[in-house]
């Protein structure tokens, strides 16, 4: 089967030079290819588009009118594959950005104001959300995802080094003594992130390779980190969390850094986009200007 499209562009050159042989020269085919686009378009509609004489060519009444719409509809295409064109070449059109709640709320929407100045033309529409999304089947262009990474599907860039710091706030270390070892953690209360791949609940983590584990215990666990934030800062037990969300805390005394001789390990925050396919520009867009506002070093390690 032809092409319609083709077979549209080959009639509308045909009407346009009024020749068949100057529209195969035209279009670099040959004459009886021509012919077989124009039988096969009059036998999908039914009609003549075409009287045929030795002297020339005239459209009929169904011809003109099919012409009509040939031209409309050829220019559609046009408009629509530039269009697209352009999205790949200038930042535009809405950014689908799926973001982890507590770091989306502290670093990623306090970005979009200058983001959307250097991009007037970029809507974002910010998803936040802990659980882990599925990039294709839920129609996301970009995610930010902290961690290590496991999905090799996924194309991946490191943003931003991020630590992992054990926190408590000065009451509870008045009131219950200040762990001096890792083994001490077995007799504190430990509040427990639930969602971590890396830091349970049950157990924390330790070592540049994260690989030596210590079993704890503590009386809340939660699926938010601001949630433990806060409630270390009241004094209730030890927090194992991200120098992106106790950074400030502990520049301002809120925290305390606990057991600061042993080794943490370091999550990467990672921008993570669907493979197989052209990346946007406005995808591309965002992620160096995240780059950008995170190097040489992001604000939440400084002065730790």
């Amino acid at each position: 089967m032809l092409d319609r499209v083709t077979s549209m562009q080959v009639f509308l050159r045909v009407a346009t030079l009024g020749s068949f042989s100057a529209a195969a020269r035209a279009l670099g085919l040959s004459q009886t290819m021509v012919t077989k686009h124009i039988a096969a378009l009059e036998n999908r509609l039914g009609i003549k588009l075409l009287h045929r004489s030795t002297r020339k060519l005239v459209l009929t009444e169904g011809g003109r009118n099919y012409l009509a719409a040939v031209e409309r509809i050829l220019t559609e295409i046009e408009e629509a594959e530039a269009s697209a064109s352009l999205d790949r070449i200038e930042p535009r059109g809405t950014l689908r950005l799926n973001v982890p709640l507590t770091f989306g709320f502290r670093e990623i929407a306090p970005a979009l104001a200058e983001f959307s100045r250097l991009y007037p033309s970029v809507t974002v529409d910010l998803g936040l959300a802990d659980r882990y999304v599925d990039l294709i089947e839920e129609g996301w262009d970009l995610a930010i995802r902290i961690g290590r990474l496991k999905d090799s599907s996924l194309i991946a860039r490191k943003l931003a080094p991020c630590r992992i710091l054990v926190c408590a706030a000065p009451a509870y270390l008045e009131a219950h003594g200040t762990p001096q070892t890792l083994e001490d953690l077995r007799h504190h209360n430990c509040l427990g992130y639930t969602l971590s791949s890396t830091t349970s609940a049950d157990r924390w983590t330790f070592g540049k390779d994260a690989d030596i584990f210590v079993p704890v215990k503590g009386n809340l666990r939660a699926n938010n980190g601001d949630a433990l934030l806060a409630a270390a800062i009241a004094g209730q037990g030890l927090i194992c969390q991200p120098t992106f969300l106790v950074g400030d805390s502990l520049r301002n005394g809120d925290l305390v850094r606990v057991l600061p001789d042993y080794p943490t390990y370091e999550l990467g925050v990672h921008a993570v986009l669907p493979s197989g396919r052209q990346v946007p520009a406005k995808a591309r867009a965002f992620i160096e200007f995240l780059a950008d506002r995170f190097a040489p070093e992001p604000h939440w390690d400084r002065e730790l």
